[in-house]
């Protein structure tokens, strides 16, 4: 017999929220904005040859609250199977696990519905950090198979941040290092895979956000800084002006983005995105600009302690283990993922393993 389970996850929306309308203003004056926003995702994820019993998992958005962004609900459907949330309080993660028997067409539904605000951290007033346990903390310092601190990455570290004194300066100087010496490379499949030890034996320092965000998270971590990788997806244009660092539609299944935060003593966890900046200096109109060129330098300097959030987070996790799976955790969460009785499918492969994702303002 066919079943339906729907499981609803919902907070409840601040009497506070307020989602007034803005100017489209540019990057060189644009401040961020201090209201919130409310939007909402849905996901459509359809297995389009399955065999056996078939799997589907969806990342859900932040289980945990931020000062960016607040999920006011995660709504799902598995017609003709069974779905549940199963939750990483350590990652604020969330994970869509669904099942359908043999013969029953595989479609998984997840609507999101969040609100996010823009958020800079002034590095030039200390703050006093919001308390946080040392267990937490060290949960953010731990080497996964992807983010080795050892070895290459701790030397490599350790060089970069000679002469740094404080945890402000050391953070500095491996988001600096990123920028100068990476590169984003359009032929890199997805977001990349983020293999940080590989990238620096092999001297190959290009990539996406997965890449350079997670080469920053590592060598912050082998400093002995807390870092984690922020996994999401962009659900809206910039209204900072920036072309390539927003989207131009509402349909945003290729959209995702892997950001980071460093946490430093005085000021609590904050925002960089070094990856971006590569990505403004590569692909922002008309392309191919130099780090001298001054729109990239104004994203550098933005990009280090501030966020725009026309983006949804899911989730800080690593080596993640899908519920029910035969086959090997994932070394990051951030795209639908399925399993037949063939094995794992290739979330990157339209012809066997379909989605898409939509976003719009509410």
């Amino acid at each position: 017999m066919n079943r339906r389970d729907f499981l609803c996850s919902a907070g409840i929306v601040s009497a506070s929220l307020a989602l007034p309308k803005t100017s489209r203003l540019f990057a060189e004056s644009v401040a961020p904005r201090r209201s919130w926003r409310a939007f909402e995702l849905t996901t459509r994820v359809e297995v389009l040859t399955s065999s056996g019993t078939t799997r589907v998992w969806l990342p859900a958005a932040l289980t945990g609250e931020t000062p960016y962004q607040r999920t006011l609900e995660n709504r799902f459907s598995a017609e003709g199977g069974t779905a549940r949330m199963v939750e990483g309080k350590a990652d604020a993660l969330g994970i869509i696990a669904a099942e359908f028997p043999s013969g029953v067409r595989p479609v998984l539904t997840l609507t999101s519905r969040i609100a996010t605000r823009d958020y800079e951290v002034d590095l030039s007033a200390p703050m006093k950090a919001r308390q946080a346990d040392s267990p937490g903390l060290r949960h953010f310092l731990r080497p996964t198979k992807l983010l080795p601190t050892d070895g290459i990455v701790k030397a490599t570290s350790e060089e970069i941040t000679r002469g740094a004194h404080t945890d402000v300066e050391k953070a500095r100087a491996i988001y600096e290092w990123i920028v100068d010496n990476t590169f984003r490379d359009p032929k890199t499949r997805g977001c990349g895979i983020g293999d940080i030890r590989f990238m620096l034996e092999t001297k190959d320092l290009g990539g996406k956000c997965a890449d350079l965000n997670a080469l920053y998270v590592g060598l912050a971590r082998a400093a002995g800084l807390p870092a984690r990788d922020v996994y999401g997806v962009r659900i809206a244009k910039s209204e900072f002006g920036y072309k390539s660092l927003g989207t131009t539609s509402g349909n945003v299944t290729k959209a995702q983005h892997c950001r980071a935060e460093v946490h430093l003593a005085a000021y609590g966890w904050v925002p960089v995105d070094p990856a971006d900046v590569r990505k403004v200096a590569l692909e922002e109109p008309p392309g191919d600009r130099p780090l001298r060129d001054e729109v990239v330098k104004k994203a550098r300097v933005r990009l280090f302690g501030s966020w725009e959030m026309n983006w949804m987070a899911y989730n800080f996790a690593h080596d993640v283990f899908l519920p029910g799976s035969s086959g090997a955790p994932v070394g990051f969460f951030m795209y639908p993922e399925a399993e037949t009785a063939e094995g794992r499918l290739n979330c990157l492969d339209p012809d066997n393993f379909k989605y898409e994702i939509t976003s719009k303002e509410i």
